[in-house]
């Protein structure tokens, strides 16, 4: 997001912001965040390998003894990460309160489109590894982008995790129960004159140059920088004053502030849109009026957004966004404090270090433990080179006739239990985690098959607790991408569709929000509330495998499952897709308008077919009849009884059609009272569309491009 040039502030009410934002952060960072980047920091070495103290190994290495590092976190972190990454997550939109399925269907894909422009399978795993590792935090961060599209596309970028301060208050995992969040970066001066301009780069310096800064942890100079950004050491005032300036820390505060606000209610769907701001009451009440909307204000939460830079505000005013742009993943949870999976692995992965290391140093000690030796006994040699070349496979040593022979000194041997205990820190390990040897893969062959099978699943049900907060969090970031879209996506527009199941098919071409020549707007995507549904598939046995099996498996005994419920337990690439298409052709979907209305066709077809079979019946009926009256006087048997048999099976037939008629009657009333109350919900939702869509053209343009990462 790049930001407006800062509005002239007086210097007192710029002081106020810039001391408020200040303090604001320093809570929020000596509130838990500076704890909390170190244990990240922490965990990610040990991850990557880095699990010894430098003052450790130093000490270690005076003494000559070894610094093993036996890296098992890297395997159990990697395979929860690969059980993620094999759970695929189908995400579709279901119509709530003023929506309809045809439009929860083109969400559906425009949502999948958008995920794959941002490469959000990539991302997601990213953010879940930050979770695991960084001591249980990922972000991802949702805004509209500019720089590809005049438009305006919806960009998601994951964040890192040690820029991120949240609210030490928050205590809940759900972001909009946040009063505001901070993230933090280093810039240079170079940098913020290119994003916020030369005014704002030249009061820095000034700020800089004479000393008046909030400390260390605001300004970095050449030589206070030390391998370490997050100091936070009280400033010297005079202290800096000739040091050239490296960087400066640029806070960002997404914070919610009560205000009253315009909105406008459309009385039928109950649907309400904010007011554009910058019209007057005059305007406001004249477009609701025109076009049977009802205006109501009321005090709400609305984001402010404020940037400053030490005492200098670079940005401060109201979000485009109705909500904060973060949308966090935490791993394990608990009361408003999170945690990764590493740091409770980091107290046995060092005693196995340990362990292994002083295994390994009995064992080089034991070759050459050392040697007694008389003094002066020996011959051709000195103790010193007895000492470094004892251990030598057929050394040969002379000593002095009348002397006593060296005598090599017995080595320490290896403490019993020793290497239990290493056992048991490495048992710990998976224990901790969850992850057994049938998820590592590393089960003997004597096990059988569903032996594994039954420990994986169990390991399986260990580590469900990320993967479970994994779907909350895509949830959260569904929705928050359906309001980018119902907010931005106002104009019309041609959205490429690549087909998931084929990549290599051409895409679907898409148009959203058209205007057609009867007034409708086809496919417009800024009204309705839908439902966000959130299913994973897995792809290898697991827990969902076994419903399905079970599913199979009653239906065979004679329980009757439908056969679209037993595709939604399968882990089909478009079960919700094919579900429904079963359901439609089995009578239990509702029609669409275009299908509600081509069988209102056919029912009327269908009636005027059975209306002329009818009147062809009762003609004949009454030419039977007719002539049986003439033939009366004849008397004979045959021509009395023979007529009558056929009016009885005319009768029998007319009546038939009659029951057909009556039930293609009842067939049509219903299909008029769907199409009625689609016809409603249109009309409603055409007037309430039109206006919003006005009245968005005369808000205020959000920012133009994202700037901020």
């Amino acid at each position: 997001m790049a930001y407006s040039k800062s509005k002239n502030l007086a210097p007192e009410k710029e002081m106020e912001i810039a001391d408020t934002q200040w303090h604001r952060y320093v809570r929020a960072r000596d509130n838990g965040h500076t704890d909390y980047i170190e244990m990240a920091r922490k965990c990610d070495s040990f991850y990557r390998g880095e699990q010894w103290d430098a003052n450790d190994i130093a000490t270690l290495d005076a003494e000559g003894r070894p610094a093993l590092t036996i890296n098992t976190i890297l395997p159990t972190v990697n395979t929860v990460l690969g059980e993620q990454s094999s759970r695929r997550a189908d995400i579709q939109f279901k119509p709530r309160r003023g929506g309809d399925q045809e439009t929860a269907d083109v969400l559906t894909k425009l949502y999948l489109q958008i995920a794959d422009n941002n490469k959000l399978d990539w991302l997601e795993q990213q953010v879940f590894s930050d979770g695991l590792i960084m001591d249980g935090r990922g972000y991802f961060d949702v805004r509209i982008d500019f720089t590809d599209h005049t438009q305006g596309e919806v960009k998601i970028t994951a964040k890192d995790p040690c820029d991120i301060l949240l609210d030490p208050d928050a205590k809940d995992y759900d972001p909009a129960s946040w009063t505001e969040f901070f993230e933090t970066r280093w810039m240079t001066l170079d940098e913020i004159e290119e994003l916020y301009g030369k005014k704002q780069a030249e009061k820095l310096t000034f700020i800089a140059e004479n000393g008046n800064s909030y400390g260390r942890d605001s300004i970095e100079y050449e030589e206070t920088r030390f391998g370490d950004a997050d100091t936070h050491e009280e400033h010297i005032p005079g202290d800096d004053e000739y040091r050239k300036v490296r960087s400066l820390r640029v806070i960002e505060r997404q914070h919610k502030k009560m205000s009253r606000c315009d909105y406008y209610v459309d009385p039928l769907t109950g649907d309400q849109r904010p007011a554009p701001a910058n019209w007057s009451d005059q305007k406001k009440k004249k477009f609701g009026k025109q076009y049977g909307l009802s205006l109501i204000s009321k005090v709400v939460p609305k984001v402010r957004w404020t940037v400053t830079c030490d005492k200098c505000v670079l940005h401060d005013d109201w979000s485009p966004y109705p909500e904060f742009t973060l949308v966090p993943y935490f791993a394990y949870f608990r009361r408003g404090r999170p945690f990764g999976m590493v740091r409770n692995l980091l107290s046995p992965q060092e005693q196995l270090n340990k362990i292994a290391s002083q295994e390994l140093h009995i064992v080089n000690t034991t070759a050459n433990s050392g040697w007694m030796v008389e003094s002066g006994s020996l011959v051709g040699m000195t103790p010193d080179d007895l000492e470094e070349n004892g251990a030598q496979t057929g050394l040969v040593v002379e000593y002095a006739r009348g002397t006593n022979p060296p005598t090599k000194i017995q080595p320490n041997t290896i403490p019993t239990g020793l290497d239990r205990i290493g056992q048991k820190a490495a048992g710990n390990i998976k224990q901790i985690s969850g992850v057994n040897d049938s998820m590592l893969g590393t089960d003997g062959q004597e096990v059988s098959g569903i032996a594994i099978q039954a420990k994986q699943n169990r390991g399986v049900v260990m580590i469900q607790v990320p993967l479970d907060n994994l779907r909350k969090t895509r949830h959260y970031l569904a929705e928050k991408i359906l309001r980018c879209v119902q907010q931005f996506y106002t104009e019309e527009r041609l959205v490429q569709i690549t087909d998931e199941s084929d990549p290599l098919k051409p895409r679907e071409e898409l148009m959203i929000n058209e205007m057609s020549p009867e007034g409708r707007i086809i496919n417009d995507l800024t009204l309705g509330e839908y439902d966000v549904i959130v299913a994973t598939a897995p792809a290898r046995d697991s827990f969902d495998e076994i419903q399905f099996a079970e599913a199979l498996n009653l239906r065979q005994v004679g329980v009757a499952i439908p056969d679209d419920a037993i595709v939604e337990y399968s882990h089909l690439t478009k079960k919700g897709e094919l579900a429904k298409r079963i359901r439609e052709l089995t009578g239990q979907e509702p029609p669409t308008p275009e299908q509600a209305e081509m069988l209102a066709m056919q029912n009327q077809l269908e009636m005027m077919n059975i209306q002329l079979e009818i009147q062809k019946l009762e003609a004949e009926v009454q030419k039977l009849q007719s002539e049986a009256a003439l033939n009366m006087a004849k008397a004979t048997d045959t021509a009395e009884v023979q007529p009558q048999l056929q009016i009885a099976e005319i009768q029998s037939k007319l009546a038939m059609k009659n029951q057909e008629l009556e039930l293609r009657r009842e067939l049509s009333a219903s299909t008029n009272e769907i199409r009625k109350g689609q016809s409603d919900t249109q009309a409603a939702t055409k007037i309430a569309s039109t206006a919003m869509q006005m009245a968005n053209k005369q808000q205020t343009n959000p920012p133009t491009d994202t700037g901020v990462n």
